[in-house]
């Protein structure tokens, strides 16, 4: 995802809403610019169309792709899936509002914490070296049984 910082920032976010257009929405969930393209083509046909179901992808797209692409802007909260066809909703405004109070408050915070209670099953130590280069000792040279050659 390529969230870029004019989303946040009020002068640019000002002048991009004077000229809207489907690919900046695009842009930001996707760097490469042919899945930009068949999100926002897949986009702009449930605009267009109010609902749209599977049948109806444009036959540019395969449906298997329009599926994973649709599926994807559900999950992100852009379209609902109901009734075998996809449409219009807004999820995204509200919680995106809140995920920015909650950032805000966060950072004001002045709390000291802890990220091993935070994180009870994640690994902190350093992992052990599974492969590569061999570890020099003491500035000895190599030697090729170290490596496993005979």
């Amino acid at each position: 995802m390529s969230i870029k910082y004019w989303e946040f920032e009020d002068a640019p976010m000002k002048e991009k809403l004077k000229d809207l257009r489907v690919g900046t929405i695009s842009r930001i969930f996707y760097d490469n610019e042919t899945e930009a393209y068949r999100f926002s083509m897949l986009l702009l046909e449930v605009k267009k169309k109010g609902t749209m179901k599977l049948k109806d992808v444009p036959e540019s797209i395969p449906i298997a792709t329009a599926k994973r692409y649709l599926d994807f802007a559900v999950q992100i909260g852009l379209l609902k899936h109901e009734n075998a066809a996809y449409s219009l909703t807004d999820r995204y405004s509200k919680p995106f509002r809140n995920i920015a109070a909650y950032i805000k408050a966060w950072m004001e915070n002045a709390q000291d914490e802890d990220l091993s209670t935070q994180f009870i099953n994640a690994k902190m130590e350093k992992q052990i070296k599974r492969g590569g280069r061999a570890e020099v000792k003491n500035d000895e040279p190599v030697k090729a049984e170290d490596h496993g050659v005979v």
